[in-house]
């Protein structure tokens, strides 16, 4: 026999009958189902350790993996809440189509949207509670009359098969709107017609519009700008006035939620998480709000008006025909 297959097939003879280099004693082969104790090329490769994907995760494994992604889903929720709370309470309206379709990136619809009324529940709370002797109690509250019989109209709109003609169209008009207050004025002199008390016509037609919009996309907000512009009333007053009509319609709003059965735990767990992060933007948004005065106020409420028509437009462009 050669010699260095001698020497080999000895080797062979020590790894079998040696007891330390039992199978069982041996790391890597218990590592490696199925190795043989006669493998070559065992002792001569390194030995790595690979952790097998565990599937029966233990209940620590678990609730630590469950309270990292509820972090994350609560954080991202808080930021949401924060900024949308500071432009609502800043200019009045607006948060809706900012929140909603945001939470909804990370919460089901029927979590978010419920979530959305409580936060405007509580801006509009506090800001009546702070800015009570601003509000015009009587628009306030033929607007909300208004806005009850435009919601019955806003639910069958929100059910019928014009989705996408009664989108275009409506932010055809809330862009020509804004447009015509941002610019046309300048350039053909005029200016938007004002209303130098409250006109019956413009708060039932104004009122009902919001209904609609309400009931068919939970935007309000837009109707009440335009008839709050045309008052000209001041930042502070037009602020405080829409918390007046949004108080009791965001109320009304909630109770059809419960009545539907979709106020859960799990909305009132997000809402309670998300309050030390709406207090403070709401109290900033009275600072920022009484920064502005006149045409800046006006100029940031007319390209809030132009962001919900361009949103509007991308919702009528993506919804499917019927």
């Amino acid at each position: 026999m050669h010699p260095a297959r001698a020497l080999r097939a000895g080797a062979k003879v020590r790894r079998r009958t040696d007891p330390d280099r039992a199978v069982g004693a041996d790391p890597a082969l218990a590592e490696r189902p199925g190795a043989s104790p006669d493998d070559d090329t065992l002792a001569a490769a390194p030995r790595k350790v690979e952790l097998a994907p565990q599937k029966n995760l233990g209940p620590g494994a678990r609730l630590y993996q469950i309270r990292v992604v509820m972090d994350a889903t609560t954080l991202y929720v808080l930021v949401v809440v924060f900024v949308a709370t500071l432009i609502r309470s800043a200019l009045g309206f607006g948060e809706a189509l900012f929140a909603v379709p945001l939470l909804a990136l990370c919460l089901p619809l029927g979590i978010a949207a419920p979530l959305a009324v409580l936060i405007s529940i509580t801006i509009a709370g506090i800001i009546v509670a702070q800015d009570w002797h601003k509000i015009h109690w009587r628009s306030a509250g033929w607007l909300v009359a208004a806005t009850l019989m435009g919601i019955p109209f806003g639910l069958a709109l929100l059910t019928s098969s014009h989705q996408r003609a009664a989108k275009v169209s409506l932010a055809m008009v809330i862009l020509a709107f804004s447009a015509y207050s941002l610019i046309g004025a300048r350039l053909i002199g005029k200016k938007l017609p004002e209303l130098k008390t409250d006109g019956a016509g413009w708060l039932f037609g104004c009122g009902l519009a919001a209904g609609v919009l309400g009931g068919a996309y939970g935007m309000n907000g837009p109707p009440l700008a335009i008839y709050g512009a045309m008052r000209r009333w001041s930042a502070q007053h037009f602020r405080a006035t829409l918390q007046g009509y949004f108080l009791p319609a965001s109320i009304l709003g909630m109770a059809g939620y419960w009545w539907r059965g979709l106020w859960v735990p799990t909305v009132t767990h997000y809402y309670l998480m998300s309050l030390p992060a709406a207090l403070p933007a709401i109290f900033l948004g009275r600072v920022v709000n009484h920064w502005l005065h006149g045409k800046s106020f006006f100029g940031y409420v007319y390209a809030g008006l132009a962001g919900v028509g361009i949103v509007l437009l991308i919702q009528a462009v993506r919804t499917p025909h019927s």
